[in-house]
């Protein structure tokens, strides 16, 4: 029975593979070689291909999907034409704020290339730091919306005050680690394939470096600026990256714990130069044969993947009339100009150019839904408005450097409670008010709010919180006669 199972999926397997083919342009079937050779290269010969294991993180995007079809259809032609082929692991991490058009992309890929039942392809997610099978109904679980909702707070807190907004850098440690940790993952794999293009590796590289500076993980500088030099970094910063941010507190452990192997071997191969560069080209592999669906604003206008154009517009609103002193509406239009501005000068098609015109061109219809987008960001990331806002300032670092200024500026009422609010980050015992109103304005528990405040601010170049890949110097920012200074946090 089970030779007659073996030989039926071993049809099906070739159906799939037929069909895949079918899709490919001239142009795909080369890089399809290209890629084989690679993989043989890299596993020492054809002969040993059978036990070469290849990491693929997914995450819904694009070119994750992309990379996955030429991966498959590489191992499924192996399989016809030696004994054994190369092994696949899929991962994807579950962060708040991932879409579920991002999961349903990955799952309609996933049943596409026939990948769930196929004993040679692991197919997980991690979530909360538990390597669990991949299921894209499955909402991320509470505790890891709790534990990524204080990641992203701890880690921006670090920033530099008054500097350009970062506020997502903890997506890049949370990924970094990802990595690190399911490359070692029952018996661990032997490459991380990835076909991203030299620039966005190189920002990623720069924004785990910068992210595990303000984790206070120590990095060298002799590493490479793209993904070859990402497993030699992360070994340099141990098995979690949050550890000084949760001294005295505690966090999950990765787990199933028992599953990791202690010496990670991965190495890295770089697809991205045998990859089909018109995107033309790729559309009716994806669209028909996967069943991707795009979100072209969002992957054009967004910071990341995790973040709407609307939240991140808003959040550049309220560090405007916050801490700039200026008006909600001008740092809205300053953000959307420049994004717009950006597509422009990237020379993307007229059509979607357009489309980002009539969607973000007026940004007083986008100030208008302020209430609204401020509920988006709270349902994506569990912060209410005043949490944002403190976050902005960043108030707590450095024995609370920036705490006067920041109360007068949204809590003149607590001015007078000032000092109390010190003793208390100090870790000494005050009122149950001055505690409840610490934790709820930072949205962290006081414990550690106390570790951010014993850490010094960094010092850095901070680059601003703009959409990704934009070279475009900013325009100048609207002025508004109307500049509304003393705007209150709402909430608090």
């Amino acid at each position: 029975m089970s030779h007659i199972h073996d030989q039926a999926m071993n049809n099906v397997y070739q159906q799939v593979l037929q069909r895949l083919l079918s899709f490919f342009s001239r142009a795909e079937r080369t890089a399809l070689q290209l890629l084989i050779q690679r993989l043989a290269v890299a596993a020492g010969g054809m002969d040993r291909i059978g036990d070469y294991k290849v990491l693929a993180v997914q995450c819904g995007s694009r070119d994750s999907c992309y990379t996955l079809a030429l991966l498959r259809a590489a191992q499924l032609t192996i399989a016809t034409r030696a004994p054994t082929t190369f092994k696949l692991r899929l991962a994807t991490l579950r962060l708040n704020g991932m879409s579920q058009l991002a999961l349903d992309n990955i799952h309609r890929s996933y049943n596409a290339l026939f990948v769930y039942d196929d004993p040679r392809v692991d197919v997980l997610m991690v979530d909360n730091r538990e390597v669990l099978a991949f299921d894209h109904r499955a909402p991320v679980s509470r505790a890891a919306r709790e534990s990524n909702r204080m990641n992203l707070l701890l880690i921006g807190h670090r920033g530099v005050v008054d500097g350009p907004l970062e506020l997502w850098d903890d997506s890049y440690l949370a990924t970094g680690e990802f990595h690190g940790q399911i490359a070692r993952w029952n018996n661990g794999v032997d490459a991380l394939v990835s076909g991203d293009p030299p620039r966005q590796q190189k920002r990623f590289i720069e924004g785990l470096k910068r992210a595990a500076a303000k984790a206070g993980l120590a990095t060298s500088n002799r590493h490479e600026a793209d993904y070859g030099g990402l497993f030699m970094l992360l070994d340099e910063f141990g098995t979690d990256c949050y550890q000084a941010f949760y001294e005295g507190y505690g966090q999950e452990a990765w787990r199933p714990a028992e599953q990791f192997e202690a010496c990670r071997r991965t190495t890295y191969i770089d697809i991205h130069d045998v990859l089909v560069s018109q995107l033309e080209e790729r559309w009716p592999l994806l669209t028909e044969f996967l069943g991707y669906q795009p979100d072209e604003l969002a992957a054009q206008l967004g910071e990341n993947q995790y973040v709407s154009v609307a939240v991140s517009a808003h959040l550049r609103g309220l560090q405007s009339c916050f801490v700039q002193g200026s008006t909600y509406l001008a740092g809205v239009t300053h953000y959307l100009q420049r994004a717009l501005v950006m597509m422009r000068r990237n020379q993307l098609s007229e059509r979607l150019c357009e489309r980002a015109d009539s969607a973000y061109g007026n940004p007083y219809k986008l100030a208008g839904q302020r209430a609204l987008i401020a509920d988006e960001a709270y349902q994506s990331f569990g912060l209410n408005e005043a949490q944002w806002v403190c976050l902005l300032f960043a108030p707590f670092i450095g024995q609370g450097a920036s705490l006067e200024r920041f109360l007068r500026q949204c809590h003149p009422g607590m001015l007078v409670a000032m000092p109390e609010l010190h003793r208390a980050m100090q870790g000494y015992p005050v009122a149950e008010q001055i505690l409840q109103w610490i934790v709820d304005v930072s949205g962290l528990p006081v414990s550690l709010v106390g570790n951010l405040y014993r850490m010094q601010p960094l010092v850095q170049q901070a680059k601003s919180m703009s959409p990704p890949d934009s070279h475009v110097s900013e325009p100048e920012q609207a002025s508004d006669e109307a500049s509304v200074t003393g705007e209150r946090s709402t909430g608090r």
